[in-house]
């Protein structure tokens, strides 16, 4: 008789669990996580179909518009995808004619430039589409060495130039002071991939000017190897995500992204790195060879170095553009060869 209470209330507390556990809401997903983060600012097309994002599983956050017959297709670094919608309507103010035709990517500029040589086709998911690019935006250098390798063609012009940051979450939990802290143990590091994102390069400079090849080497080889830290394969998007998800402590960003983030509410921030160990990069545009439309095209990088487009980038901490070459040539520069 006790063993079948026994049995009874063990039963009886069993089925309460699994209806408690049945009943118990299905916790919605952190939309502030997840991009798309500008609603619709960065889709520059005039009408729309079918809604339908769904922020974990289904959203495309880098690609903007209607890649079905376009009049202008950009293929920029996406360093700066949040600068790009109040670009592109100032852009068409001045040519109404393109409102709603203006295509753009903001992929790391290593696979922008895999797209273009694989004549435009790109595939995620299970879709694949082809937009031929009219213009690439990148580093400096990696624009020059595009236009040495004949795809693109010069001129080549410089338009803005950005600095290194640390960012991290709010309150920054794990205590990150600088550079040197990425070396320590245990600390959970997010790093830009150096085979696509030309930032890799610009990070171990300035590990490199702060503690020497052996810092550079703790952090991008000792660390990655160990598994602490990560490479990005887009770090625009994966660096605050990761950190809003509590999945690492700190990432090396460009410090436009890092105040871009803070000025829409996320909850992260930022620590500025002594200028003595940044490193500041020069941003450059240049007409893909072959472009569909190489006036609209001409026009575009033509505007980027006007005046209107400046005052935009100045809104989100980048600066003018360190030097330029001479019209048609593509030599580098002394100064802020960046990448993406």
């Amino acid at each position: 008789m006790r063993a079948s209470r026994y049995l009874a209330g063990l039963f009886a507390g069993l089925c309460g669990f699994c209806l408690s556990a049945v009943a118990a809401p299905i916790p919605a997903p952190a939309s502030v996580v997840f991009p798309p983060w500008q609603g619709h600012a960065n889709d520059p097309v005039q009408e729309r179909g079918l809604e339908f994002s769904v922020a974990e599983v289904d959203n495309l956050p880098d690609f903007h518009g209607d890649p079905i017959d376009p009049g202008l297709s950009i293929f920029v670094g996406g360093n700066y995808f949040f600068a790009m919608a109040p670009l592109v309507a100032a852009f068409t103010e001045l040519h109404p004619d393109l409102r709603g035709r203006i295509y753009y990517e903001t992929l790391p500029p290593g696979r922008l430039l895999q797209q273009i040589r694989k004549g435009g086709r790109i595939t995620v998911g299970n879709m694949s589409w082809i937009v031929h690019a009219d213009v690439y935006a990148a580093g400096l250098k990696k624009v020059q060495a595009a236009v040495d390798e004949g795809v693109l063609q010069a001129p080549v012009q410089p338009y803005a130039s950005n600095t290194l940051t640390l960012m991290v979450p709010a309150g920054n939990p794990a205590n990150v002071t600088g550079l040197h802290d990425l070396a320590r143990p245990g600390l959970r590091v997010l790093l830009p991939n150096p085979h696509w994102e030309g930032v890799a390069r610009q990070i171990r400079q300035s590990l490199e000017h702060a503690g020497g090849r052996a810092l550079a080497h703790s952090v991008y080889d000792d660390k990655v190897s160990a598994g602490e830290a990560m490479l990005t394969e887009i770090h625009h998007r994966q660096t605050p995500m990761l950190l809003m998800q509590g999945r690492a402590d700190v990432g090396v960003t460009w410090r436009s992204e890092a105040l871009f983030q803070e000025s829409i509410g996320h909850p992260l921030r930022h620590i500025d790195i002594p200028e003595a160990d940044n490193v500041r990069a020069t941003y450059a545009a240049a007409v893909v060879h072959g472009a569909p439309h190489p006036a609209a095209a001409r026009a575009w990088i033509e505007f980027l170095a006007s005046a209107p487009a400046q005052q935009i980038l100045a809104r989100y901490g980048f600066g003018p553009a360190l030097s330029q070459p001479p019209a048609g040539s593509s030599a580098p520069s002394p100064v802020g060869q960046g990448g993406h």
